[in-house]
């Protein structure tokens, strides 16, 4: 089962706010054997995020998406997940009491009497407006709980849905990781080896490539060329990345086959 990451938000696309969450995922997943699969950004576009999530639902993949989850104009994370599962809104009784909850600490917190039936908080329960069927993420900074819901189909996948917000999305995401997705925990994760191939071209090394990845299935080679570099000049990181045990008899092959190609090689790194 893959891991997938969903952003949300025209701040990204515009650039005046920089994604933080793609590197803490990364992070987050491989502290527990894991890694990411696949990324995608969308802006506050309800048809474009309703048919990302579409396709995260048939994807058979664990989603994380990050943002549009509250109640203002420009959020339509929960309304566009309702409309990809086929399903309507409705008010989440548990979601619902953390809010009031919420509400209660925050007059208190000020000295004051809360008011349940006054207009910003009555507007403020929308954001435990989930697709039915959902289940909730709570939310250690504020207990305004995220959710999370599954494709109806067996082979579907399952999308959990956080706030933008780095300091409460990234605890929440955790919490997936933790209970939800405990069984999927590898003790090791994918690793990667490779070496410095001075003064190369990809075109001359993809044949040993090939032949590295026909000989090892298990295993992926990759090859990042450098144009400068202060001390290997240009330059081609080439190497093979998968299951530890597969990546040690892969590599062999692929340093030797180097050797047999007379290649110049520079210092090898282990991720």
């Amino acid at each position: 089962m893959a891991f997938g990451l969903l952003i949300i938000g025209d701040e990204i696309l515009s650039g005046k706010r920089a994604d933080k969450h793609l590197p803490r995922v990364i992070e987050l997943l491989a502290a527990r054997g894991l890694s990411l699969a696949w990324v995608r950004y969308v802006g506050d576009d309800p048809v474009r995020i309703t048919a990302d999530l579409k396709d995260a639902l048939a994807s058979g993949d664990i989603v994380f998406s990050c943002g549009g989850i509250g109640a203002t104009p420009d959020d339509h994370t929960r309304q566009c997940a309702a409309r990809a599962l086929g399903v309507s809104l409705e008010l989440h009784p548990a979601a619902r009491d953390l809010i009031i909850e919420r509400m209660r600490d925050v007059a208190a917190e000020k000295g004051l009497v809360f008011d349940a039936e006054r207009a910003d908080n009555l507007h403020r329960l929308n954001m435990a407006m989930f697709p039915q069927g959902a289940g909730i993420i709570p939310n250690p900074y504020n207990k305004i709980a995220g959710f999370f819901v599954h494709s109806p189909s067996s082979a579907g996948g399952s999308v959990y849905f956080v706030p933008g917000f780095p300091v409460m999305a990234w605890p929440m995401i955790e919490w997936v990781l933790d209970e939800h997705c405990a069984h999927l925990r590898r003790a090791q994760g994918p690793r990667e080896q490779s070496v410095i191939v001075m003064g190369a071209m990809e075109a001359t090394l993809t044949p040993l490539m090939e032949l590295v990845e026909t000989r090892h299935p298990g295993v992926k080679v990759f090859s990042l060329p450098s144009v400068e570099h202060p001390e290997w000049g240009a330059h081609i990181e080439l190497g093979v990345k998968g299951d530890a045990a597969d990546v040690a008899s892969a590599f062999q092959t692929l340093v030797q086959g180097l050797r047999d190609r007379n290649a110049l090689l520079g210092p090898e790194l282990v991720r």
